[in-house]
């Protein structure tokens, strides 16, 4: 039999990515990744991550049954904090996607993009779930790409009528405020200190790159919504164990938090049971268990990011590139669109 020379796959950059998907898109593919892990259509082996000498690198891989189809994605990021300072980005890496019924590359992608977006996107879903329905106000600490994109999702799910901004260095706190206040058409205000942010906020994103806890028990009000997403290494680390003990927690994969994210140092401290956690978000998602449940309650999502995520996002826009009939001058020049 002859074999069929497989078609060169798509290349989707950053700039494609941004005509293509907004974050309501991001914010489907999301709910439909964590429904799937739901229902059991998903496979994820644990991360590897890889030390190098001023930064590491980060990949994941996932399968993941959608609509009928089956997928498979593997990213690979670095993550090089000292990057800004010769001009280049923190984070850099590629998606690269799959069909998982015959192996064929379909499509690489540029990952910034996706994970950003992504992780933003998951937030939102775990903010509309666990926070309460009348959450106005935000306080995002860390004040860099993710944060941006976390104030915007969130504004999708919740009417925010406000939002304090908080950053390890002052002027990018002023910025963002200036810029975001623009974006969203709110009043968002740089704060000193962590406390002065969080003090008022009834929605509450972490999204830096601390490897020491600087949110505690005494930073925030009871019934706050914290979206903990900085901590997606094991050396990384933004919530006080204390803090992770006194709150409910929903994890986006308990095997992943146990091992890189804030329930991860507490555990650590000895401040909560290896087995303690209310739930995983895709559980709630889909209906099995109970979201938010009283005013009072504390709830911490424990974002480590999950592969799924990225396979979701990365199908969505790949299946937009393929029916995007002014990217492609005839139907031989769809690569692997199919």
């Amino acid at each position: 039999m002859d074999t069929i020379t497989p078609r060169l796959p798509l290349t989707i950059d950053r700039a494609l990515l941004r005509r293509l998907m907004d974050l309501d898109d991001y914010y489907a593919a999301a709910e439909a990744a964590f429904l799937a892990h739901a229902h059991g259509r998903t496979r994820m082996p644990m991360p590897l991550h890889i030390e190098a000498d001023a930064g590491g690198f980060h990949a994941k891989g996932a399968y993941v049954a959608l609509d009928g189809r089956a997928w498979v994605a593997v990213k690979v990021n670095s993550n090089f904090p000292g990057n800004p300072a010769k001009g280049l980005p923190t984070i850099q890496g590629a998606v690269l996607l799959y069909d998982a019924e015959d192996g064929q590359l379909l499509a690489i992608l540029d990952s910034m993009e996706i994970t950003s977006k992504r992780t933003a996107a998951a937030s939102a879903l775990a903010a509309k779930h666990l926070s309460r329905e009348d959450a106005h106000h935000v306080a995002i600490l860390g004040c860099g790409e993710q944060g941006r994109a976390q104030l915007a999702a969130i504004a999708r799910v919740r009417t925010i009528r406000g939002a304090m901004a908080w950053d390890g260095q002052a002027e990018k706190a002023r910025l963002y405020a200036e810029e975001m206040s623009r974006a969203l058409g709110i009043t968002v205000i740089a704060a000193p200190t962590v406390r002065q942010a969080t003090q008022t906020a009834d929605i509450v994103v972490t999204a830096t790159t601390s490897r020491e806890p600087f949110l505690g028990p005494g930073d925030v009000r009871n019934g706050t919504f914290i979206a903990a997403v900085g901590a997606d290494a094991p050396h990384k680390s933004e919530l006080h164990p204390e803090l992770v003990a006194r709150s409910k927690v929903v994890a986006d994969s308990l095997e992943q938090a146990r091992v890189m994210g804030d329930l991860h140092h507490a555990i650590a401290a000895g401040k909560v049971p290896c087995d303690r956690a209310h739930t995983e978000l895709a559980d709630i998602v889909c209906g099995r268990k109970p979201g938010w449940a009283s005013g009072a309650e504390t709830t911490i999502f424990d974002s480590t990011g999950l592969a799924i995520q990225d396979v979701a996002a990365a199908a969505l826009a790949y299946d937009r590139s393929c029916s995007a009939d002014c990217l492609f001058t005839a139907p031989e020049d769809r690569g692997n669109c199919s």
